[in-house]
């Protein structure tokens, strides 16, 4: 049974049972503390938790899901991975543990050919929670299992909460068993791989408090709407119905494991560790796909990171295998033609998909030559005395370079040297260590969202503020410090829900309004507007008269200059958006934007920087639209209709059924976007583009000033052109070229200055040959010589002096101050070297003492730090290392 069959056959059955279908979300999470959507429930957590009034009793979905917690599992069991897909049904207050049950015993035991999914009854094993004798009885009772084949486990394993206080109740969880020749017999409680989990059932039934630990909280009392929440396995599901033996071998995996197989001359079923690595680029490369579908591109932090680390797996795993090459143009339309099918998104955008991720591979293939050369450098000092590779060199591979340390110990291994695996791991415990401590800080910074619950109970916000700056509302709750009050006095920051309101909450890329909430007795400034969760609008103000109290009457009242500033600029953004569409193509999408009164930002899919005439071109094109005065016309209707008309939706954003389209010119510039806009592109008034820059290897950004702020931008321009003539003395059509030509005899005297500089040190060589003390066998300089102009001058005596000494075991170590930064330079002879001298040791020794870093090649090496106070110190550090 393929795996669109299973999906399919998940929906049609809860269809039929009154489960409203809800699409997939997107990987990218709404909820502010996770990075992406990690279990088939995320979307619903706000129904879930009451904090949201459910839209419907009960519901199903089949839903994406990426977790990479256990990445270094992928690959070497069968289950590990980092995409997946979780189908769930769920009721609000609706049916609870008989249904829950009942639904899943008949759609997993019922025939292939009535619908269902086909499981022979003993094949299946059920545990519960050891207390829930509820769900023993409803499974005695609607299922056919033997009591031996229905086990109890602890809180640990069939308990579910979410760690914090709120819901919590007991699961019971299904299992399919693998046969004898897989494992040990004794059911799922002996947590023995033979037992593959392939569905939960969670009975949210109570309200927990207190929570310490997973199993160590207290149970406040039955919550008064039971919920159910399930989740089977997609993948696991279809790898036992396809009978092959992991989830990497399923028909929307497995094409991208023969791809790569094919590639790198290797037999899928020769080589364990081969194998391995084969599951790890198929898994990853489908993660990769589905990640850049859902707007997510590779980038240094966040989810970028995340997605730019799967990327790079993949390529590092085509390497151990052998193959050296660019390999992503094979592997990505082999998934994309896997999962098209179920997801035809990744068909539609495929273009942008694969730049994206070819950009990426290309990158990392320069980056990984210029880490071999680092390695092979490594290696080669561990060959002439080193015991091994050092396992800080090992560890800048890891984190800077993207090295795995599989890949370090294979090549240092091909050259017959270990490495130091015990400072890698150290250093590694350290970068966990603090990682732990940011989540953990992070974590504890984030708001509890349950004092919004009753809240958003009362009813969604209503906007007012399309057709009206000032509205009259009710104060429907109070927010102070987390907690819920009655009243906000004087001087107290506090959070405001009203029934209505014409302040813009932050979204869709626009700032939020300022401006004031009023009433009788009372006068609040708006500090911010938001939505934390969805449908709900918090007000956050500082009251600065009076008193505000729940059920009063309050206006608010929009600032209508900042309004107009930022209607300006978040039409300008769409304005912006449709000229560099104009002049790059209709490839160029935008990737994020951020306006306020006055600036916008837009970022956008492009791998290559805008020429100066390409940024004009588009300024003008875009001052030429407001020129021309286009009508902004505003209209609300359903996506499909709006898709039709030819309206832009932004890549990787989420809409409802019911959208707003904003036509500036018609047809010119057409998006889905509800935020608030000029009625006119002549109110924009002007663009004055002030940078492009590269957010990421397909991504570019534009920053903009608007209105009445690109004007004072061009006054102070203007300005100091004036400044510049008026000092200089010619007219401003010559300006450009005298201050080149003062540039170009500014260059010419520091050129005569090094010079000079480096013809003066040069007469210390003799000097410093005379000084040169004898350690051993070896002559050592040893030398500190103040400030100087830069690093290359100290460089450039070393060396001069060390080939005055070259003829011998010679040591030259110069110190001295370049840009008020301390650096130390080491070079040695040949034959300083043979005795196991070598520079890169001197040079990160004396950087150590001066606060830095440092290191290089034997021969030449340099170093450096943060305070010169300590130069004569390292110099003395760096004598006593060699007299050992």
């Amino acid at each position: 049974m393929q795996t669109a069959e299973i999906h399919r056959r998940w929906l049609d059955f809860f269809e039929k049972r009154g489960h409203t279908v809800v699409p997939s979300a997107s990987l990218v999470s709404d909820d502010p503390s996770l990075m992406f959507t990690v279990a088939g429930m995320v979307p619903f957590v706000p129904y879930l938790s009451g904090l949201v009034p459910a839209p419907y009793p009960r519901a199903t979905s089949v839903q994406k899901c990426i977790r990479t917690n256990d990445i270094e599992e992928v690959g070497k069991t069968p289950r590990h991975g980092t995409f997946f897909q979780m189908c769930g049904n769920f009721s609000f207050g609706d049916y609870f543990k008989s249904d829950a049950i009942k639904f899943a015993w008949e759609l997993l035991t019922t025939s292939e050919e009535d619908g269902g999914l086909g499981f022979a009854a003993k094949d299946l094993w059920v545990t519960i929670y050891e207390e829930d004798d509820e769900a023993l009885a409803l499974w005695q009772q609607h299922s056919t299992l033997p009591d031996e084949r229905i086990q109890r486990l602890g809180k640990d394993t069939n308990y579910w909460s979410t760690g914090q206080p709120g819901p919590a109740g007991p699961c019971s969880e299904i299992f399919f068993d693998l046969g004898p020749e897989y494992g040990i017999d004794g059911g799922p409680a002996t947590d023995d791989d033979r037992y593959v989990e392939i569905w939960n059932l969670v009975f949210m039934q109570y309200q927990v408090a207190d929570v310490k630990s997973k199993t160590d909280f207290t149970i406040l009392g039955e919550l008064p709407k039971k919920n159910i929440d399930t989740g089977m396995g997609l993948e696991r599901v279809a790898f036992i119905k396809q009978g092959v033996q992991n989830m990497y071998e399923i028909d929307q995996v497995r094409p991208v494991l023969d791809r790569a197989a094919a590639l790198a001359g290797k037999v899928y079923g020769a080589d364990h560790a081969d194998d391995v690595r084969l599951r790890v680029i198929a898994d990853h490369v489908r993660s990769g796909l589905m990640l850049i579908a859902d707007g997510v591109t590779p980038s240094n932090e966040g989810r970028g990171y995340i997605l730019r680390r799967l990327l790079r797996r993949v390529i590092l795993s085509m390497r151990l295998l052998g193959f050296e090459g660019s390999s992503f143009a094979e592997l990505f339309p082999v998934s994309r033609d896997a999962m098209k099918g179920a997801y035809p998104a990744v068909e539609r955008d495929f273009e942008f998909i694969a730049r994206a991720a070819y950009a990426e591979e290309k990158t990392f293939l320069r980056t990984l030559a210029s880490g071999i050369q680092i390695l092979e450098t490594a290696v080669d000092t561990a060959k002439t005395g080193a015991v091994a590779v050092p396992g800080d060199t090992a560890f800048l591979l890891h984190d800077t370079h993207g090295f795995p340390i599989e890949l370090t110990l294979e090549i240092a291994e091909e050259a017959g040297v270990a490495v130091d695996r015990a400072v890698f791991g150290e250093l590694m415990q350290e970068q966990r260590d603090r990682a732990k401590a940011d989540a953990k800080a992070k974590k504890g910074q984030r708001a509890d969202l349950s004092v919004y619950k009753e809240l958003r109970g009362l009813g969604e916000t209503l906007f007012t503020g399309y057709d009206e700056l000032t509205h009259e509302s009710r104060v429907l709750g109070l927010v102070v410090d987390g907690v819920s009050v009655v009243e906000a006095r004087e001087g107290e920051i506090a959070e405001v829900v009203l029934a209505e309101t014409s302040l813009w909450a932050e979204s869709g890329g626009q700032d939020s309004d300022q401006g004031l909430i009023v009433g009788d007795g009372f006068e609040a400034e708006v500090l911010d507007v938001q939505k934390p969760v969805p449908g709900l609008v918090v007000h956050t103000v500082k009251v600065t008269i009076g008193a505000i109290g729940i059920d009063q009457r309050a206006e608010t009242r929009v600032d209508a200059d900042y309004r107009r500033g930022a209607t300006q600029a978040h039409s300008g953004t769409h304005i912006v958006h449709a000229a560099l569409r104009e002049v790059l193509g209709s490839n160029a999408h935008q990737a994020g934007s951020y306006n306020k009164a006055g600036y916008l930002r837009l970022d956008f899919t492009h791998s290559e920087a805008l020429s100066s005439e390409t940024k004009s071109e588009i300024e003008e094109i875009s001052n030429l639209a407001i020129r021309s005065d286009f009508e902004v016309v505003t209209r609300e209707m359903g996506i499909d209709e709006a898709k039709a008309l030819g309206a832009m939706a932004l890549f990787g954003e989420k809409y409802g059924d019911r959208v707003r389209v904003v036509d500036i010119g018609g047809p010119w510039s057409r998006e889905l976007c509800a935020g608030t806009h000029v009625s006119s592109s002549s109110e924009v008034g002007i663009i004055s583009l002030i940078s492009e820059s590269s957010v990421g290897s397909t991504n570019r950004r534009v920053e903009s000033l608007v209105g009445i702020e690109a004007f004072r931008n061009f006054a102070a321009e203007r300005a100091i052109v004036q400044q510049l003539t008026s000092g200089l003395k010619v007219p401003r059509t010559e300006l450009v070229g005298r201050v080149q030509d003062l540039g170009a005899q500014l260059k010419a005297a520091e050129k005569k200055i090094a010079a000079f500089e480096a013809a003066k040190l040069a007469q210390r060589v003799p000097e410093l040959i005379a000084d040169a003390e004898s350690i051993g066998a070896t002559r050592v300089v040893l030398a500190s010589l103040g400030s100087v102009a830069s690093p290359d001058d100290l460089r450039g005596l070393a060396l001069q002096v060390r080939d005055r000494l070259a003829s011998e075991a010679g040591v030259v170590v110069i110190a001295g101050e370049a840009g008020g930064k301390p650096v130390v330079i080491a070079a040695t002879t040949e034959a300083a070297r043979t005795a196991g001298v070598r520079a890169g040791d001197l040079a990160k020794l004396g950087a150590k003492v001066l606060g830095g870093g440092g290191g290089g090649k034997p021969d030449l090496a340099q170093g450096g730090g943060t305070d010169p106070g300590k130069i004569d110190e390292a110099l003395a550090e760096i004598r006593r290392s060699l007299a050992g």
